[in-house]
């Protein structure tokens, strides 16, 4: 009960710093989209960015983000359930980036590891997040990589977590959004060119999109952790309570023998 309530404690000291982390960095990824999302909307129809390329789908990579440790509850399961729920395309190659130890254990039985980044949790900062995604996205671009998915916890609050399926490459471009009519209207001058604008915005996008997918399933992760610690102190208390009563009764017993043994000597010598 000392161990599950200590670790209770250093999850919710942890879970603090994690849950500003990633409730600042939403903001700055839902306005890159939206980013991308009003520059596309004023595309040509032959135009795009190769980030945005559909082709047949031969080769997908999966990008599955646990923890290093358990004692979270079914938080690590959900995500690997969730893999394994995954009407993979028939014919398609499946390859896996690993994020987390425990999901490099399961995964490495059935599927191919494409890599395995458990070490990003060690020092987590975008700068060692980046220069993978940046590989990835050249794979891509390359093309030995037809789609790009992530499965990860997403951070609710302290007692909710809920599992998250992402395409992540090829984004898609709606050129056919609808227009919003206003009371102004605004013309915007594009410079130097809304694909080059595009070339920039999506790989930061993109890069920004992971680690807050990885930022996600820290939060939930020291979430997790400490709702089933609490959990796990509150069983261990109560058993401890039941173990008490157990003792009490037994040495209610044992007192009760013993002052009969008393009783039946003292009763054996005046006879």
């Amino acid at each position: 009960m000392q161990i599950t309530s200590a670790m209770k404690m250093v999850s919710a000291a942890k879970l603090k710093k994690a849950q500003d982390a990633i409730v600042m960095l939403r903001p700055y990824s839902e306005k890159l989209q939206n980013l991308i999302a009003d520059v596309s909307t004023t595309l040509e129809p032959e135009e795009g960015s190769v980030y945005s390329v559909e082709r047949p789908v031969k080769r997908v990579l999966y990008i599955v983000i646990t923890s290093n440790r358990g004692l979270a509850g079914a938080f690590n399961t959900n995500v690997l359930k969730e893999f394994n729920a995954i009407p993979f395309a028939a014919g398609a190659e499946i390859e896996v980036l690993t994020i987390g130890k425990k999901a490099f254990d399961s995964i490495k039985k059935n599927r191919t590891i494409f890599d395995n980044k458990s070490e990003f949790f060690d020092v987590l900062t975008y700068e060692n997040v980046a220069n993978s995604v940046t590989y990835i996205m050249r794979r891509f671009r390359e093309g030995n990589f037809d789609q790009v998915f992530v499965v990860y916890n997403k951070f609710i609050n302290a007692a909710t977590q809920e599992v998250i399926l992402e395409q992540v490459l090829p984004i898609t471009l709606d050129k056919k959004a609808p227009v919003v009519e206003s009371s102004t209207n605004t013309d915007y001058i594009f410079e130097p060119g809304k694909n080059e604008l595009l070339e920039q915005l999506i790989p930061k996008s993109v890069k920004t999109q992971i680690f807050k997918a990885i930022l996600d399933s820290v939060a939930a992760e020291h979430g997790a952790r400490m709702t089933a610690m609490h959990k796990a102190t509150d069983n261990a208390n109560a058993l401890k309570n039941d173990l008490i009563i157990y003792y009490n009764k037994a040495r209610q017993a044992a007192i009760t023998n013993e002052i009969l043994e008393i009783v039946s000597g003292a009763e054996a010598l005046k006879s």
